[in-house]
C-alpha cells in the first residue's frame, strides 16, 4: 500500500467526517436539550439530498443544463429550510408529546423513518437517481504525483467548515444561543427564569433538521441519492454523538473525525463490513472506561 493510497483514503475520511458531523450536529443539539432519540432524523438528510435533485431538474428544464452550478448554490439555503420546516410540523405534531418517554419516541420516530422513505418513493421512485455535478467541482487539485484532491470534496469540507462556525457564533455569541445553552444545561432553572422553553426546543429541532438537510446536498455530490439514503448515514451520525459527547460543538467535531478517517483506514487494511466492526469494537471499549464520551456536557442540575 502507497502512501498515496493512504493518504487518498484519509481524505476522503475528512470527506465523509464532515457529512457525518453535520447531521450529528443536529442530532446532538436535540437530544441534549430534548432528550430525544430521533431516527428520522435521517430522512432530513434524503429530503435535502432531493430537493437539489428536484431544483436542478427545474433549471434543466427551464435554463438548461448549464445552469447546474447556480442551482447548486441556490440548493444549499433551500435544503435546509425545507428541511427545517418539515422539523418544526414533526416536532408540533408528534415529538413535543414524546418528551420523557424515551421507548415511545424511537418507536414513533422510526415509523416517521418509514413513512417518509415511502413517501420518496411514491413520488420520486424505488430507483436511485444521480444529481449533476457542477462544472465548477469538476477536476481536483493535485496535491502530490498519483494523489488528486477532489473539488466536490474540498467543497464540502469548506461547507461544513463554514457550518461549524456558524453554529458555533450562534451558540456562543447571540441571545438565542445562550437560550438554547441554558436550556440544555438546566430546563427547570431555565423555566423559572423566563425562557420559553417550548420554544428553543421547537426551533432547536428545527435548526438540527435543517444542518441534516445541508448534509443532503454534500451527499449528493459524492453519489447517487435515494429512499434509503439517510439510513446510510445514520448509525455512524448516532455513533459519532455517543462518542463525541451528548451536546458538546467540540465532542461532536471530534466524534465525525474519529468515525469518518478511522473507518476508510480500516476498511483499506481488511475488508468494507470488518472495518467497520473493528471501528465498532474499539468504540464500545473506549465507552466501556469513559461513557459520557470524548467531551462530557457540564450542566448546572442537581444529581
Amino acid at each position: 500500500m502507497g502512501i498515496e493510497t493512504l493518504l487518498s483514503q484519509i481524505f476522503n475520511g475528512l470527506s465523509l467526517s464532515s457529512v457525518l458531523l453535520l447531521v450529528g450536529l443536529g442530532l446532538s443539539i436535540t437530544f441534549g436539550i430534548m432528550g430525544v432519540i430521533n431516527f428520522a432524523h435521517g430522512e432530513f438528510l434524503m429530503v435535502g439530498a432531493y430537493v437539489v435533485y428536484v431544483l436542478q431538474g427545474l433549471f434543466n428544464k427551464f435554463y438548461g443544463h448549464g445552469a447546474a452550478g447556480l442551482s447548486f448554490l441556490i440548493s444549499l439555503p433551500l435544503s435546509f429550510f425545507v428541511a427545517a420546516l418539515l422539523g418544526f410540523l414533526l416536532e408540533k405534531v408528534l415529538i413535543r408529546f414524546l418528551y420523557g418517554r424515551p421507548y415511545e419516541g424511537i418507536l414513533a420516530t422510526w415509523g416517521c423513518s418509514l413513512i417518509l422513505q415511502q413517501a420518496a418513493r411514491n413520488i420520486f421512485g424505488a430507483n436511485n437517481v444521480d444529481v449533476t455535478s457542477p462544472k465548477w467541482l469538476a477536476g481536483g487539485v493535485e496535491a502530490m504525483p498519483g494523489l488528486q484532491l477532489p473539488y466536490n470534496r474540498l467543497f464540502i469540507l469548506a461547507l461544513t467548515t463554514l457550518c461549524v462556525v456558524g453554529i458555533y457564533l450562534y451558540l456562543y455569541r447571540t441571545a438565542q444561543g445562550r437560550r438554547m445553552r441554558a436550556v440544555m444545561q438546566n430546563r427547570d432553572m431555565s423555566a423559572c427564569l423566563g425562557i420559553r422553553t417550548r420554544k428553543v426546543d421547537t426551533f432547536t429541532f428545527a435548526l438540527g433538521s435543517g444542518l441534516a438537510g445541508i448534509a443532503g446536498c454534500a451527499v449528493s455530490l459524492l453519489g447517487s441519492i435515494g429512499p434509503s439514503t439517510g439510513q446510510n448515514y445514520i448509525i455512524d451520525a448516532f455513533m459519532v454523538v455517543v462518542l463525541g459527547g451528548t451536546g458538546r460543538l467540540a465532542g461532536t467535531i471530534a466524534g465525525a473525525l474519529v468515525m469518518g478517517v478511522l473507518n476508510p483506514v480500516f476498511e483499506l487494511i481488511s475488508t468494507s463490513s470488518m472495518g467497520k466492526v473493528i471501528l465498532f469494537i474499539l468504540v464500545i471499549l473506549f465507552l466501556q472506561g469513559k461513557p459520557q464520551g470524548l467531551f462530557s456536557l457540564k450542566t448546572r442540575a442537581l444529581d
